[in-house]
């Protein structure tokens, strides 16, 4: 039986890495899979015996039940840290990931909605504190660009509308200041007067949390996205939605309208500006289809 020393590895990530528990998650269950992989399948009794083989045999059958490249090269940092995190314990004396090629990452464009399809999702009449809430949450997420794990986390104390700016913190605990327009900052002071008192009923839980879901308590990622598909199902957008679609096309509606890329790196919070730069791919292939629908003579 191999000794899975998977809890001090997650510890050692969160405490010396400061990872969010998202990716510790992620961590976590690439990690699982693995293992049971050595065990089972390369059947292993410690990690010593663990070879580069075992590895790319782990790998291969990612691929071939399907895994996206993207997945695959996941499991294969997961891997490499966790067999790192082994050498440190002094479990082991090498590391057979050493040399364990990455996967060629797939280029994919992401999807974004067009600046009519926006104006359609956010024109949603405030008649009752949910819909007003509604329409704050979509305006500060396309005001801003933040996470979706980010906007769910957000405390009414992180608000500051009188100087026009909110304060989040994104992957790692890391801190950024993104600045808010006219539109988000009205739908959010709304929102604070006429819409969270009445939802938040005096919650002690939900005492702090921005957004509140309809019985008082903090707002899940998953019920946001059930809100937002059903907002985007009423308007008539048939858009595959994504948790990241409004953060996408803030980023790209920026980048059209002339945005500095080194700014729109920093308010999505971007560790590397090549992240960023995927948008400025999205905007050129928008372009070249704009001139391919209008053009006489392409």
């Amino acid at each position: 039986m191999l000794k899975y020393p998977l809890e001090d590895f997650i510890h050692f990530l969160r405490i010396e890495r400061g990872l969010s528990d998202n990716t510790l998650g992620s961590y976590g269950r690439d990690l699982k899979h693995y293992m049971e992989h050595i065990e089972k399948a390369a059947k292993k009794q410690s990690w010593d015996q663990v070879s580069r083989n075992d590895i790319t045999g782990f790998l291969y059958k990612l691929k071939d039940s399907g895994k996206s490249t993207a997945t695959i090269t996941r499991h294969v940092s997961s891997i490499r840290s966790f067999h790192q995190f082994l050498i440190r314990e002094q479990v082991v004396t090498h590391d057979p990931s050493l040399h364990i090629e990455t996967p060629k990452k797939e280029r994919k464009l992401p999807d974004i909605l067009s600046q009519a399809d926006v104006e359609k999702l956010l024109d949603i009449q405030t008649n009752s504190p949910l819909a007003i809430r509604n329409k704050a949450m979509l305006e500060l997420l396309y005001a801003t660009g933040l996470r979706v794990s980010e906007l769910i986390s957000l405390k009414v104390g992180d608000l500051h509308l009188t100087m026009g700016f909110v304060q989040c913190f994104g992957k790692g605990s890391k801190e950024r200041i993104v600045p808010l327009g006219d539109a988000a900052r009205n739908a959010l002071e709304q929102y604070l007067d006429l819409g969270r008192g009445k939802l938040v009923k005096n919650k002690s839980e939900s005492a702090s949390a921005l957004f509140v879901n309809q019985h008082g308590r903090p707002l899940s990622r998953q019920g946001f996205w059930k809100i937002l598909k059903g907002l985007a199902r009423d308007v008539g957008i048939n858009k595959t939605l994504t948790p990241h679609t409004l953060r996408h096309s803030f980023a790209t509606h920026l980048l059209e309208n002339g945005a500095d890329l080194r700014a729109v790196q920093e308010m999505l919070g971007h560790a590397d500006i090549s992240t960023t730069q995927i948008y400025t791919h999205v905007t050129k292939a928008r372009l070249k289809d704009m001139y391919k629908a209008y053009h006489p003579r392409a």
